[in-house]
């Protein structure tokens, strides 16, 4: 459990996120409390329940990015799925106890790359022996030739020193287009697709597990090059290292303890409408959420996951609804409500500069692996950033994904024609800004198809 303090994720998270002090103040808490919950006795440990958040603000504010921010912070598992993508039991459709599934698969997933890259150094180790043992085999009594041992050393050379030789140019890459036979273990498997509808979901994984453990392995002898060669003995080593049983054991206790579930678009299942059609099953889906965000026993292929202290971060734009209008059981699994400020045009320059991901830093590096230098000046990042206020008031406000399609739009012909410029530099000023999207700003309609 990561142990920063609620400051230094607000910090982590300025790094990456422009604004939304009050977003950010409330995920870091909500953090800094799984990490005290950790600290508590036994008996009081299971009773504390995580305080889930539910932020309001429009697109492109950063409610996503925060959340996934955050869990790269406390390496959580983490899932972002929408909740208007789920249907009532009945229905045909998804049911919500998949989201758990998802998320334990990616736990799993993990975990186990986390204990292979911890093995990896002895995985190289004896993947490099058993290449050695491929280029030079063990064949007692028998003489080698004077043509086999011509890279390595004469023929009077012992098997040790031409075995050390070997490793040498091994490790050099010397050895690395020559050509091995390698055999590999392949699992007989049938083509099979299982059709199952709502709440069946694990049935056709599961299935093609029992037939894999049913039907036999076939070993097949394979010609590669050393250097591919070498990259499937370690996958293959490394995983002989691997406890897959502690690895899974582990994953779900890092789903129930740490994991975090980003629930977008919940605004489009709010509302209790009595009518037909679509609409009549959001109440429904609510009620399906319930006790998944209350905490329930979730069967997944790993076994049973429960949901009592998974993070649930529910997101929206609460344009026509409002969180009043979700259920009361399902409010009251809510508690924090924090709403995103609309982004300022102060806030696009800070967003196109300050971040490390920034986007005028990420097409100045893009284009110069081109080995085309591009600058852009002061007076053309406030250009980019007022033309992406204008065109959201116009049209549909995005919020920040508004820059990219300008980015794009902006500098379309130097990323086409860049690989014949290599070498040169540009400047990117106000001027040039105004004279590639002028036409487009102007004719509403056209930036309704082009920004």
């Amino acid at each position: 459990m990561n142990d920063l303090t609620p400051a230094e994720i607000v910090a982590e998270l300025d790094r990456y996120i422009v604004g939304q002090d009050r977003a950010k103040r409330a995920v870091a808490i909500a953090l800094r409390n799984r990490w005290r919950r950790q600290n508590l006795p036994a008996e009081l440990r299971d009773e504390v329940a995580p305080k889930n958040i539910i932020m309001i603000g429009p697109t492109g504010v950063g409610k996503t990015e925060i959340a996934r921010r955050l869990a790269r912070l406390s390496r959580a598992p983490f899932i972002k799925v929408e909740a208007s993508k789920y249907t009532e039991v009945g229905y045909v459709g998804r049911d919500v106890e998949s989201m758990i599934r998802e998320l334990t698969e990616l736990g799993v997933t993990m975990v186990k790359a986390e204990m292979t890259a911890a093995v990896q150094e002895k995985a190289e180790q004896q993947a490099e022996e058993r290449l050695l043992d491929l280029l030079l085999p063990r064949r007692p009594g028998e003489s080698f030739s004077s043509s086999s041992l011509e890279e390595v050393g004469s023929a009077t050379t012992t098997r040790e020193a031409t075995k050390e030789k070997l490793r040498a140019q091994l490790r050099a890459g010397r050895l690395d287009d020559r050509v091995v036979e390698l055999e590999t273990q392949q699992q007989a498997m049938p083509m099979i697709e299982v059709l199952s509808g709502q709440g069946m979901e694990e049935m056709g994984i599961n299935l093609r597990e029992m037939l894999s453990n049913i039907m036999p392995s076939r070993t097949r002898v394979r010609r590669l090059r050393i250097a591919d060669a070498r990259r499937l003995l370690v996958h293959e080593e490394a995983q002989k290292l691997v406890d897959h049983e502690e690895a899974v054991s582990q994953a779900i206790r890092r789903v129930e303890n740490s994991g975090i579930v980003f629930l977008d678009e919940l605004d489009k299942v709010a509302g209790r409408e009595g009518g037909h059609g679509p609409d009549v099953s959001r109440e429904g889906v609510q009620r399906d959420l319930l006790p998944i965000v209350e905490g329930s026993s979730v069967t997944t292929k790993y076994g049973v996951v429960k949901t009592d202290h998974v993070l649930f971060i529910a997101a929206g734009a609460f344009h026509v609804s409002k969180p009043s209008d979700l259920i009361p059981e399902l409010q009251g699994r809510f508690p924090i409500r924090v709403e995103l400020d609309p982004l300022t045009p102060g806030d696009f320059i800070r967003i196109l500069t300050e971040p490390r991901n920034a986007l005028v830093r990420q097409y100045t590096e893009l284009l110069g692996t081109e080995g085309v230098r591009l600058t852009f000046t002061a007076d053309a990042v406030d250009a980019i950033a007022e033309t992406a206020m204008l065109v959201n008031a116009a049209t549909e406000n995005i919020g920040a994904r508004r820059l990219y399609t300008i980015m794009e739009k902006l500098l379309e012909d130097v990323s086409f024609d860049a690989p014949a410029m290599a070498g040169k530099e540009l400047t990117v000023d106000a001027a040039y800004v105004h004279a590639r999207l002028a036409d487009i700003t102007r004719d509403q309609d056209l930036s309704r198809y082009i920004l």
